[in-house]
Parts: structure tokens; sequence; C-alpha cells
């Protein structure tokens, strides 16, 4: 009878173990990529000029004035300095469009969503905007100038 009772509880544990339910997660298969992923082609010097140039002015850039920064950038053998010294003079024309400060700190994360589109052609990742809103709101001295002149410096920006 000892016996019986144990085969009858062994089966009873074995039936609890052996019925359990069987759960099925559905899960999305997601390409995860760094956002500038696709941008794998370099530009040239000039689709860098004009690319440039309309950012900075919402306009395309005359023909003569692309042949005289051609010329500037031909005459100075570090990319890095010309380009620096390229968006530094664009910088100091009273025709550039750039946000006021003011505004720039009332909003942040519009401002940044605004450059992300302008510059990089593409929407900032939470961490970038995360980044960029203490960035911004914890160093006074940041303008609107400076966060554009970092974004035309970037290695993204010099992609396509």
């Amino acid at each position: 009878m000892f016996k019986v009772k144990k085969i009858i509880l062994l089966f009873m544990l074995v039936g609890l173990f052996a019925c359990q339910k069987e759960y099925v997660y559905d899960v999305n298969i997601e390409n995860i990529q760094l956002p500038n992923a696709g941008k794998t082609k370099l530009k040239t010097e000039d689709q860098y000029i004009a690319i440039l140039y309309a950012n900075l002015f919402q306009t395309a850039i005359s023909p003569n004035e692309l042949v005289d920064v051609n010329r500037c950038i031909e005459s100075i053998g570090d990319k890095e300095l010309v380009h620096e010294i390229i968006i530094s003079n664009f910088m100091n024309k009273p025709d550039v469009i750039i946000p006021a400060d003011s505004l720039m700190r009332v909003d942040v994360d519009t401002f940044m969503f605004n450059t992300y589109e302008r510059f990089l052609v593409r929407e900032m990742t939470e961490a970038e905007r995360t980044y960029w809103n203490i960035y911004i709101n914890s160093t006074p001295q940041v303008t609107p100038e400076l966060v554009y002149f970092s974004f035309a410096l970037s290695n993204e920006y010099l992609y396509y």
C-alpha cells in the first residue's frame, strides 16, 4: 500500500510539472544600427561647400563664390583647418540664418531637432537629445553659432 501511494504521488508530481503552460512571446525583429550607419560616401569639397552654404544661408551658393571658396581649399593643405576657416567666414556674414540664443534656450528640444534635420538630415536619438539638453542648460556660454559650428565640423557631416 505504501508503495502504491509513492507511485501515485510520483505520477501526480510528474503530471504537475509536465503540464506546464508553454508561453509564446511575440518578438519583433529589429535592425538596430547607429543613426549615421547609412552615411558611407565622403562629400566632395564642392558638395561640402554647397551644402554648408545652404545650411547656413537657406539658399544656394553662387557659382562665383563656390569657385572662390574652392581656391581657398586648394591653397591650404590641412582640410580640417580650411573647413574651420570657411565656416568661420560664413558665420561672420550678415545674412547667415542662425536662431537667437534666447530661442535656443527656451526650447532646446526644438532647436536641436531642427539642427539635426538641417545639418545631419536625420532625427536625433534619445541619448543625443538628453546630452544636448543637459549640455546647453548647464553651459551658459554655448551659443547657437557654436552648436552650428560643431555640427559643420563633425565627422558625420562629411558623409552622406
